[in-house]
């Protein structure tokens, strides 16, 4: 009898798995088109910030590569360089901070906070 209630136990989750697997697979695939798409946008986005009062401005995209930099002549100072280093480096860190929390934001309300680490 023992026998025959295992088998019969195994064959009903088997059968529940089966249908649960399926389901999760779809959804699954689903979240994996999602993700490509919302990747190609969000490749195509552009981010910008500036620092200094806007005398220096820096420019990426959402693949984090930086595509430009823009210094206003009156930032320029031979006697201060190092300000103006100081600022640039500030204005690409915060526009790719700007494109890093939107690439998370974006992928967060796709992947539901599963805590995927994407």
């Amino acid at each position: 009898m023992a026998k025959g209630f295992n088998s019969r136990g195994m064959g009903g989750f088997g059968g529940m798995g089966g249908g649960m697997n399926m389901n999760m697979m779809k959804q699954v695939q689903k979240m994996q088109q999602d993700m490509a798409k919302m990747q190609e946008e969000l490749a195509a986005k552009t981010y910008t910030a500036a620092a200094g009062g806007g005398m220096v401005t820096a420019e990426v995209n959402g693949q984090r590569q930086l595509l430009s930099v823009t210094i206003d002549p009156e930032a320029v100072d031979p006697e201060d360089v190092e300000m103006l280093q100081d600022m640039v480096v500030a204005a690409v860190n915060e526009a790719m901070r700007t494109a890093e929390t939107d690439a998370a934001d974006s992928m967060g309300k796709i992947t539901g906070g599963l805590g995927l680490g994407i």
